[in-house]
């Protein structure tokens, strides 16, 4: 992928930023969309902002009970805090990524391609895995392609993210969790706090956003995915697919990085 193609990309989703609460909060289920650095790529440069749009994600991974809506981060939006505002204007921002996201067509196409290759060479598993799988991919490879064309991205990402304080993203996160709808009837305090506090540190030290660059530590990554939803681990013999769906991602960049009906070209 050219540098060009970045630059355009990251034009796109820096412009997409300013208009995201134009937007209804429909469809903020557990729905997956793009992933950790796509969603951080408009502004990796603002600690508290990057923390917003990577913790639904996080809370995914510390207690899938637990979410944090665009509808309770819409109320700290005018906090004192500046990060504040900003953790809660990364979560707002995380939302409507997912919502376009799907609607684009080089998604719905490499993920049905993916889906279908997967069933086949996962000895014909008619189950939920490779429909779970295709889409998960098509994000994660994205990621993989943006660190390959430019590695400084990753770089910043986690840069700034070590720049935020873990408890004050902690907190905050709570906060947001607290004003967000069907939360469950435990305490956020008593469900994240700690939990958050805890992986924040070890998210970064991890760095596994790079292991996407190569196919056995993609395999590895993904394998830990399975675990964690309880779907049967893949094979080593996947790995050869694995490049073959990463070149699919690579042609595709820049239109999974287009929100439909949105021109990737500014007015000059």
């Amino acid at each position: 992928m050219s540098g060009s193609i970045i630059s355009c990309a990251t034009w796109t989703i820096s412009a997409r930023r300013d208009r995201h609460r134009r937007f209804p909060h429909a469809g903020e289920q557990r729905a997956l969309g793009l992933n950790y650095l796509a969603h951080a790529l408009a502004d990796l440069d603002s600690p508290y902002w990057v923390a917003g749009t990577s913790t639904p994600d996080w809370l995914s991974v510390v207690d899938r009970r637990v979410r944090a809506r665009s509808q309770g981060a819409e109320g700290l939006l005018t906090a004192d805090d500046e990060r504040v505002r900003q953790l809660a204007d990364g979560v707002i921002q995380h939302h409507q990524d997912d919502r376009w996201f799907h609607g684009t067509l080089a998604f719905a196409e490499l993920n049905l391609e993916f889906a279908v290759e997967l069933r086949d060479l996962l000895a014909n598993d008619a189950g939920f895995r490779p429909s779970f799988l295709g889409h998960i991919l098509v994000e994660i490879l994205l990621d993989a392609e943006l660190i390959r064309a430019d590695r400084s991205l990753a770089e910043r990402y986690y840069r700034s993210l070590s720049a935020a304080c873990p408890e004050f993203v902690s907190e905050t996160i709570v906060a947001i969790i607290a004003r967000s709808r069907r939360v469950t009837s435990r305490s956020p305090q008593e469900l994240t706090s700690d939990r958050i506090r805890t992986l924040v540190p070890h998210f970064i030290a991890a760095q596994f956003l790079y292991d996407y660059l190569a196919g056995d530590t993609l395999l590895l990554r993904l394998n830990q995915v399975m675990a964690r939803v309880k779907l049967p681990a893949l094979p080593q013999t996947l790995v050869p697919w694995l490049e073959s769906a990463r070149r699919r991602v690579g042609l595709r960049v820049d239109a999974l990085l287009t929100p439909p009906n949105f021109d990737v070209r500014p007015n000059l």
